[in-house]
C-alpha cells in the first residue's frame, strides 16, 4: 500500500474519493523514487458526478451579481499570497521548476485573481443606435454553462489561473482536470477556492489521466473545453468538440525563434538566449528553440553562450540559487535525446550538452544537459518540431528576409523575438513575424496578465488567454432589441 499522503477529488464542495480502488502517484522528477502523494484516478463516473454538480450550481452562480463574484476573487488573491512560498516549494518538488521560477508562477495567479476580481465590475456589453427611431439595441455577455478546464504540468498554478478565474468570474461553473504530472498543485488550487468560500459546485476538481480528460471532452453537459497542451491532443479535442457542436479554446505548441541581428546588443542577447532556452529546462511552450543569427555576429554570440552555459546552476529545484532543474519524466528525457541524436545524423554539430546527466549528484533525476546545436538547417526535425527541453538550435543567415522566412517557416506561431538596436528595423520585423507574441530586445518568454497570450497557425485556434479579451472565450453575446412603439417594423423591409 502507498505510504504517501492521499489527496482526493473535490466535487460539489466536498473532498471525496469517487473510486478508492483507482489511484495514481505523483513523483519528484529530481528524485524519481520519492512519491509526492497519491491521487484519485477519476473514472467516467467521477467525471459525471463533477459535471452534474457544476450543472446544478450554474443557475445560482450565474444569478449572483458579477461584482459579488469579484469580491471572492479578491479574497482568493489574498489567500494565495499567504501560500506563495509554500506552494513554490511544493511546485519545485513536484514538477522540478526552480524555486525562484515557481514563486513567479504563483505570483501570476495572485495577479490574475486580482485582475479578474476587477473584471467583475467590467463585464461590459454595449448599447448602439438602431436604424429606427424609438428602438433600443444592446448586447450583453452571457456565461456558457459548464466549462471543462484541462491544464498542463509545466505551469501548474499560473495556467489554471488563466482559465479558471475568467471562466468563473464570467458566471460559468467548471470541471477542472490538472495534468497527472502535477496533481498536487491542482489540489492546492481547489483548496484555495474552498478556503475562501466559493459556493459548492462552482469549481470541481477531478484528477487523472487521459481517461478523465476524454470523459470531460465527451460529456454532453460540458459546453466548452479549454485546453493547454500538445498540438496533437488539441487536434483531437477540436475534432471531438466540432462533432458535438461544442466550443473549445486551445493553447498549443510552439517552435519559437529569436533573431539576433548584426547591430544587436550582444551581451543582452546572450543573457536573453540563456533564459529563453534553458529557463524551466526548456519546458515552456514559449521557450527559445531556434537562434537565427546574422553571420557577422554568429561567432561572438555562440562563443558567448558557450562561455556562460557552464556557470548555469543546475540541480535541486528547491534551492533558491538553482537556475535549471530536471525534465518532468523519463519519457521527456527519451524524446529530447532522440531529437538531438536525429539532428546529429542529419548534419547538425553538437557544441555542448546533448545527453542526460549521468554523474552524481544529478544522475538520479531527469536532468538533461543544456544543449547547443550548430549547423542546423530549417528542414531538420530539430528546426521544425517542438523539443520541450533545454536545446537551442543555431541557424545562420545573411539577410533579414531570410531570417524572417525561416522564423515563419514552421507550423507553429506562438512566440518570436528580435534583438536589434534599430527600432525601425525591429518594428518592421515584428510586423512580419507570424506569432501571437513578439518581443524586441527580450527573450521569447515572459507573459503579463493584462495582455493577450496565444498563438497563430497550429499554436492554437485563435482564442487568447489573459487580459480582458479572455472573457470572449468564456462568454457568448446576447443581442437585445427593445421596440418602444406600437407599430410593427420589418427591419430592412421598412
Amino acid at each position: 500500500m502507498p505510504t504517501s499522503p492521499f489527496y482526493p477529488n473535490y466535487i460539489n464542495g466536498a473532498w471525496q474519493s469517487a473510486n478508492p480502488s483507482e489511484t495514481f502517484e505523483s513523483y519528484n522528477p529530481a528524485q524519481p523514487n520519492v512519491s509526492i502523494g497519491t491521487f484519485q484516478a477519476s473514472t467516467a463516473e467521477a467525471i459525471n458526478q463533477a459535471v452534474l454538480a457544476a450543472k446544478q450550481a450554474f443557475p445560482a452562480w450565474k444569478a449572483l451579481p458579477a461584482p459579488k463574484r469579484g469580491e471572492l476573487f479578491f479574497k482568493l488573491a489574498a489567500y494565495i499570497a499567504t501560500k506563495k512560498e509554500a506552494w513554490a516549494t511544493e511546485m519545485a518538488t513536484e514538477m522540478g521548476k526552480p524555486y525562484a521560477e515557481a514563486l513567479g508562477d504563483v505570483q501570476e495567479a495572485i495577479e490574475m485573481a486580482t485582475f479578474m476580481g476587477g473584471e467583475g465590475r467590467r463585464l461590459h456589453g454595449f448599447q448602439t443606435p438602431s436604424e429606427f427611431p424609438n428602438k433600443w439595441l444592446m448586447a450583453i455577455r452571457q456565461p456558457i454553462g459548464v466549462c471543462g478546464i484541462i491544464t498542463p504540468w509545466n505551469f501548474p498554478i499560473a495556467v489554471p489561473s488563466w482559465k479558471l478565474f475568467p471562466a468563473i468570474i464570467a458566471g460559468n461553473t467548471v470541471v477542472f482536470k490538472p495534468a497527472e504530472q502535477s496533481p498536487l498543485m491542482g489540489f492546492r488550487m481547489a483548496e484555495a477556492f474552498d478556503a475562501v468560500g466559493f459556493p459548492a459546485g462552482v469549481i470541481n476538481l477531478v484528477q487523472g489521466n487521459e481517461v478523465a480528460g476524454k470523459a470531460i471532452v465527451n460529456h454532453a453537459d460540458v459546453g466548452l473545453i479549454s485546453f493547454t497542451g500538445s498540438t496533437a491532443t488539441g487536434t483531437w479535442i477540436a475534432t471531438r468538440c466540432a462533432e458535438q457542436h461544442k466550443l473549445c479554446a486551445l493553447e498549443l505548441g510552439g517552435k519559437n525563434a529569436c533573431i539576433v541581428w548584426e547591430d544587436a546588443n550582444l551581451d543582452l542577447a546572450i543573457e536573453g538566449l540563456l533564459w529563453g532556452a534553458f529557463g524551466t529546462a526548456g519546458q515552456r511552450c514559449t521557450a527559445t528553440s531556434r537562434l537565427i543569427v546574422h553571420r557577422s555576429v554568429k561567432k561572438a554570440v555562440v562563443e558567448g553562450l558557450l562561455a556562460k552555459i557552464p556557470s548555469l546552476k543546475i540541480g535541486n529545484p528547491s534551492l533558491v540559487a538553482t537556475q535549471v532543474g530536471p525534465l518532468i519524466d523519463t519519457d521527456a528525457v527519451a524524446k529530447v535525446q532522440r531529437m538531438v541524436a536525429t539532428a546529429l545524423t542529419q548534419g547538425a554539430t553538437l557544441l555542448c550538452g546533448g545527453k542526460r546527466f549521468t554523474e552524481p549528484p544529478l544522475h538520479e533525476g531527469f536532468y538533461f544537459q543544456p544543449t547547443v546545436l550548430d549547423d542546423v538547417v530549417p528542414t531538420m526535425e530539430i528546426a521544425q518540431e517542438e523539443v520541450f527541453g533545454p536545446v537551442l538550435s543555431v541557424i545562420t543567415v545573411d539577410s533579414l528576409e531570410e531570417a524572417v522566412a525561416i522564423a515563419n517557416g514552421v507550423r507553429y506561431g506562438l512566440s518570436a523575438a528580435i534583438y536589434s538596436q534599430d527600432m525601425g528595423l525591429a518594428m518592421g520585423v515584428v510586423e512580419q513575424l507570424e506569432a501571437g507574441l513578439t518581443y524586441i530586445n527580450a527573450p521569447t518568454i515572459g507573459a503579463e496578465t493584462h495582455v493577450p497570450f496565444g498563438g497563430v497557425k497550429q499554436s492554437g485556434n485563435g482564442h487568447r488567454e489573459a487580459s480582458n479579451l479572455v472573457l470572449d472565450t468564456y462568454t457568448q453575446w446576447k443581442t437585445i432589441s427593445i421596440e418602444t412603439t406600437r407599430t410593427l417594423r420589418k427591419a430592412q423591409m421598412d
